[in-house]
């Protein structure tokens, strides 16, 4: 049977009717916020490059915490500018740093509101990468240390979760980093916090704004070397089978727009939680567009939302999750 009979323009014919058959629904409990904390008093500054997204010091984060909430984000994922920087990233584990202390402070503010650790290296190294660096002698080229820095991002897992942290979220995409914390963690005690790995994390031109918010763009080279190469998606399988393996409790993909064949086939292959990156860059190009009238940025926005969630993203960290909230709302 074909036309005229079948017309499938039958089922698209009204708002409710279009509603009704609707294959995938966007709703604000798919979202995870993230927040930039820093040191210093009445600090809400703007970043330049992400219009809508601030730096936010301790006494106005409360603020930004309680609209959070009465939105109905459920989750908050946290990165933090330390107050000083070394070769080893010594601030990211130290218990009194800025990270650490606005989790304890968000726990008190909004006990239920899930807290997401960043657990990563490159905002508190000097030299902006992700783990140990050691020159290599007969070349003199810089190569960071596999495995002399998974001790350190046991270290600052640890920390984070003390700090009252809901979930770990490693990002630094050492192999073996899902063994080492979920070891760490469990030898502290803290056996029931999930890990949410970065499992499939790409060396991406689209990451520009967020190393600007962060202050974490590399002083020399690139992190090509242990993020993965944008062309490669088998490889994506490998990546995310070793965590599962190893004990991962999500699974993430990031960036997200330009890989959503790479989400769809995690989903395909995995049947743990699946998180897609919806990432600073992808952000930035929507917002400056908007700003010229380029584009419906509400309209730009939902749809590309729906898109991560119909390639298989069961959950999506996006810098537009406020507004989406507020567009849902209605």
């Amino acid at each position: 049977m074909s036309f005229p009979t079948i017309r499938h323009r039958r089922l698209r014919g009204s708002a409710a009717l279009r509603s009704m058959v609707r294959e995938t629904v966007l709703t604000v409990n798919d979202f995870i916020y993230p927040i930039y904390v820093v040191h210093g008093t009445n600090i809400k500054e703007e970043i330049r490059s992400m219009p809508g997204v601030y730096h936010f010091s301790l006494d106005l984060l409360e603020a930004e915490i309680r609209e959070i909430t009465a939105l109905g984000i459920p989750s908050i994922m946290l990165f933090g500018i330390p107050a000083t920087k070394d070769a080893v990233g010594s601030s990211a584990y130290d218990p009194n740093e800025i990270v650490q202390q606005a989790t304890r402070l968000i726990k008190q503010w909004a006990p239920e509101l899930v807290v997401i650790a960043d657990t990563c290296l490159c905002q508190y190294t000097d030299h902006g990468h992700c783990g140990v660096v050691h020159v290599q002698e007969h070349n003199g080229t810089a190569d960071v240390n596999n495995d002399e820095s998974l001790p350190l991002l046991v270290k600052t897992a640890v920390s984070q979760a003390e700090a009252g942290a809901d979930i770990i979220a490693p990002s630094n995409m050492m192999d073996g980093f899902v063994t080492a914390i979920r070891e760490g963690l469990d030898e502290a005690g803290y056996t029931n916090v999930p890990i949410m790995s970065y499992s499939v994390k790409y060396a991406s031109a689209y990451y520009g704004p967020f190393r600007e918010a962060a202050h974490s763009a590399p002083q020399f080279g690139d992190r090509k070397t242990y993020q993965m190469d944008p062309a490669n998606a088998r490889e994506a399988l490998r990546e995310a089978e070793s965590d599962v393996l190893e004990g991962a409790d999500f699974l993430m993909v990031k960036p997200a727009l330009a890989y959503l064949d790479i989400i769809r086939t995690l989903k395909d292959q995995f049947d743990l939680p699946l998180v897609a990156y919806n990432v600073s860059g992808e952000y930035a190009m929507v917002k400056a567009a908007a700003a010229n009238g380029w584009i419906d940025e509400q309209k730009i926005v939902l749809e590309t939302l729906i898109g991560m969630k119909r390639a298989g993203a069961d959950l999506i960290i996006s810098y537009h999750a406020k507004d989406a909230a507020h567009w849902l709302k209605g």
